[in-house]
Formats: structure tokens, sequence, C-alpha cells
């Protein structure tokens, strides 16, 4: 059998932009996938940022009923007070992540990858030019896309995330909240330490979750820290009469980027090289971005036309100093008493809009 010119493990943002842009320069490219379809068991909220959905020609065409426009923030203190924060021109975009993710797994295909579901990586064997994958045969390039516990990086001994923060979202079947048009986040050391809640009116659902920082026992302590919030929240949006129709849940890396993204003929792309901000814990852009890029340097590898790419592209990753900095700090000095006196303040609401908008608040 003839050798698949790039492999990809992993079906989500990062690895279906890869397989998309190689599929369409005529290469034979495989996606491995150990879930059932795309979309299924969501670890992701969905958030597109504007920079993303106008920066990747993958979303050029994105059908419109997969996404619901936000265009502000509401940030509220531990005390629940809350202040208003907006850019004018920015936007964010609810997703229904699922259908979004089968859409772009629809793409991939239509572009001539050929996506193997329920079919994990199991193991990788250096060859001349590429590697073995026991049963499924060998590839010329692979390409681990596989999240934030990547099994393709300790497969192959590179780097691999050591940080994490732990995600619990439910959504749920309810229509209408108030100023649905904005992104509503909760802070709160004792429920979100590290992080904070969020309650967001999506795609014919309402996401209502929290993040915090991953110390073991995540997913049993997450639960719980869940069940806070919903009490907390009651009076601004009480969800507790109301069951869930799903839940999603996941670690999310927030220590940058992995020390080893690459080695000969493989290369670490989205969560599993940590491209995630250490301090928002947006991942969706730089997977789309830095997925579409690494097609392109491994299309011109595999013609003959560069070097392998595996340094050049890791070396563009986001190397967050600042937000990595901000995640030390943020996760050493929250204090709920400094959040309600100085939320209001203009230094504060300028710093949390360069966060959410990366430019200063609307005056």
């Amino acid at each position: 059998m003839n050798p698949y010119d790039c492999t990809i493990v992993g079906a989500s943002f990062a690895g279906l932009a890869c397989a998309t842009t190689l599929a369409h320069a005529g290469h034979r490219v495989l996606v491995l996938e150990r879930k059932a379809e795309a979309g299924e068991k969501l670890h992701t909220t969905g958030l597109l940022v504007k920079e993303a959905v106008e920066s990747s020609a993958l979303l050029a065409d994105l059908p419109p009923v997969l996404v619901r426009r936000l265009e502000g923030v509401r940030l509220y203190a531990p005390d629940l007070r809350a202040v208003d924060l907006d850019a004018p021109g920015y936007y964010f975009l609810a997703t229904d992540t699922g259908a979004l993710l089968r859409w772009m797994a629809g793409r991939a295909e239509e572009a001539g990858a050929e996506i193997r579901w329920r079919t994990p990586f199991e193991t990788a064997g250096k060859l001349a030019a590429g590697f073995t994958l026991g049963r499924i045969g060998s590839t010329r390039y692979l390409v681990g896309a596989d999240g934030p516990t990547s099994r393709v990086a300790r497969a192959l001994r590179l780097g691999v995330n050591r940080e994490f923060l732990f995600g619990i979202e439910h959504e749920y079947d309810v229509r209408g909240i108030p100023d649905a048009n904005r992104l509503h986040c909760f802070l709160d050391r004792r429920i979100a330490p590290g992080y904070l809640g969020w309650v967001v009116a999506g795609v014919g659902t309402v996401q209502v979750g929290i993040a915090r920082r991953e110390r073991g026992g995540a997913a049993r302590e997450a639960k719980a820290a869940l069940a806070l919030f919903l009490d907390k929240i009651a009076p601004v949006f009480d969800f507790r009469s109301s069951p869930p129709t799903s839940v999603r849940a996941g670690l999310i890396p927030c220590g940058g980027v992995v020390r080893k993204a690459f080695a000969e003929r493989v290369l670490l792309v989205g969560d599993a090289a940590g491209t995630v901000s250490p301090l928002t814990a947006g991942g969706i852009h730089t997977a789309l971005r830095h997925g579409a890029a690494a097609g392109v340097a491994i299309d011109a590898f595999l013609g003959g036309r560069s070097a392998d790419p595996g340094s050049r592209i890791a070396s563009a990753y986001p190397r967050f100093r600042a937000k990595r900095l901000l995640r030390w700090a943020f996760d050493r000095f929250q204090h709920d008493g400094l959040a309600n006196a100085l939320l209001g303040t203009r230094v504060v609401r300028e710093a949390a809009s360069r966060i959410y908008f990366h430019r200063g608040a609307r005056r």
C-alpha cells in the first residue's frame, strides 16, 4: 500500500484546518479520530473571536445558521455587581459547536481527506522517510492534533502540557435570557479559582459553565463547583429547575506552548502544542491559524520545495510571555474583595477590555 502523504491525529479545529489545506493541495491525507463523529463529547464552549472569523479562509462561507453574534461583555464582581464592556466593531460568535465541527469535517472530506472515525492513534515507528502506524499503514508526515493530553506527543517523546484548567459546562434548552447579546462573565475565586464562570446565549441553547485551576480530582470538584455557581447566579439567571440537555467538560492547557512541539517529520498543533492563551483559555483562533499554516508548510516540504517545516512552524507559535506572567499573577493574587472594590474603576475596566477585545474600553 502506498503511504499517506500526511496523517493527522485528531478531527477538531487544528486537525481539520491542516487536513483541509493539505487535501486541497492534492495530497493523500488521513485523519484518525477516536470519536464516532465530529463534535461528539465536546470539550469547548466553541466561542469564535472576531479575529478567527475574519482571518480564516476556512470559515469564509460559514453557514449563518451555525453561529450567533455577541457584541459585548458583562463582567460581574463576586458580589454580582456588574460593568458592561464594549468595543465598537468587535464581536464574538457563539456556535453550534458540534454542527460546526461536522461542517468542517465535511469540508475536509470534500477536499479529498479521508477521516477514519472510531480509530484511535496507537503507535508510530520511525521509518527513513516517515512513520509506520501499525495496521493503518505508513505516512510521510505525522501531525498530532489530538488535544491537551496528546498520545502522539507521548509516543514520540515530544513536549506535553503540564498546566491545566478544568472546564465544565451545561447546555440548557431555555429561550431568551436578559441581555442575550452579551457574554456574561462572573469572577469568584471560591467557585472558579484561576478563571471565571460564564453564561452565553448560544445557538438554540444557553451555555452555563465554569473553569478552574486543575489541582487533582478535577472532574469531581468542578461538578460541585458548578452546582455552587448555579446557586450563586440564580438572582440573575436561574437555571436550577431546568435539567441540562448536555454537558461539556475537559482539560484546557494554560501553561503556554510545550517545550518541544516538533521532531523530524512530526509536528504538534492546537491544544496538543499548547497554543491556548494561558490567560483567556481561548484556543480556536490559534488552532485554525496555525493548523492551516502547518498544512501550507507541510505541502511545500512534501513537494520538495522546502526543508522539514517543524522548527519554522513551531517558532511561529505564540510565546504568550505577557499572558503567562498574568496567569502566574492571577493564580496567586486573585482576590474577591479586591474584585468587588475595583471592578468599576477605569483602570480595571481598561484592563478587562484589553483582555476581551485587545483594545481599551469605550469611553
